[in-house]
């Protein structure tokens, strides 16, 4: 559980440096700010203070052109040009990890999973994915319901960074969705093509959940994920007290959407075909 108040997460900013990998590439060149899509709104929200620290508020869609039925859309980039994945049976958690093992890199720096912990958990990278090990830390913001509100949860904010397609906060206690840290100099998730909506498969013990990308977190800690995806995985969901340690694997397809975003349904039919494709390409 990641509790740090507002005068903690000022104080932070000097004290979690990165730390750079040897020989690591120079800093990316900015790329081009998101717009605002169809059927979301894009709202003026000050930076907010959540359980991990300072938090954003909703940001902008990139623009799209037509959904196919599927909820992916055209060309989506682990599945884009790769042959047709093989159909059998559900892709195992053991499978995943295994093809996850090594690491090379793709982030300058570490990441914490709480304040005050290591900064010793580096996003990896292939060509269709990006992936981290690291704890489970219970988002519970957005929509408040009977498990997600002011009352269970001190930290709670009634936002989340993406939105749904009526331009609502998402429902954490319904939508599985994992978070992403606020771009930075550690790792930028724009530059991997990761966007909210991206496909996410979410790994702990024998068990695989695919999620959403659905929203960001502080610069300098990485582990979180909703209070449906904590509960499909049999994490304690308890805002306050749940969540584990240690032991999750996020996994995260480049190039991947799902729209509209709330589509769980296609975001499973959608998370375990890329799934396949990520193991076949290993």
């Amino acid at each position: 559980m990641r509790v740090q108040s507002l005068t903690l997460v000022a104080a932070s900013a000097a004290l979690l440096a990165p730390t750079a990998f040897p020989g690591a590439p120079p800093p990316p060149r900015p790329g081009p700010q998101a717009q605002p899509g169809a059927g979301h709104q894009h709202q003026a929200w000050p930076v907010r203070a959540g359980r991990s620290g300072a938090r954003i508020g909703p940001v902008p869609r990139d623009q799209a052109g037509p959904v196919p039925p599927s909820g992916m859309r055209p060309g989506a980039g682990a599945g884009a040009g790769v042959k047709e994945a093989r159909r059998e049976g559900p892709v195992r958690a053991a499978d995943l990890l295994a093809r996850a093992r090594g690491c090379d890199p793709v982030s300058r720096g570490r990441y914490r999973t709480d304040a005050g912990a290591p900064a010793d958990i580096p996003v990896c990278g292939t060509r269709d994915a990006v992936y981290w090990k690291a704890d489970l830390d219970v988002d519970c913001d957005g929509r408040p319901g009977d498990h997600c509100n002011g009352g269970t949860d001190p930290h709670f904010t009634a936002a989340t960074a993406y939105t749904q397609s009526d331009g609502r906060a998402l429902d954490a206690e319904r939508l599985p969705y994992v978070v992403v840290p606020e771009p930075s100099d550690i790792w930028d998730h724009r530059e991997h093509d990761v966007r909210g909506g991206s496909v996410a498969a979410v790994v702990h013990g024998d068990r695989v959940r695919y999620a959403v990308v659905g929203d960001i977190g502080p610069r300098d800690l990485i582990g979180e994920a909703s209070y449906a995806a904590a509960r499909s995985l049999g994490i304690p969901a308890d805002p306050h007290a749940g969540g584990t340690a240690s032991g999750v694997t996020y996994i995260v397809f480049k190039g991947s959407e799902v729209e509209p975003i709330e589509d769980e349904a296609a975001a499973e039919k959608a998370g375990e075909r890329l799934a396949r494709e990520f193991l076949d390409a290993g």
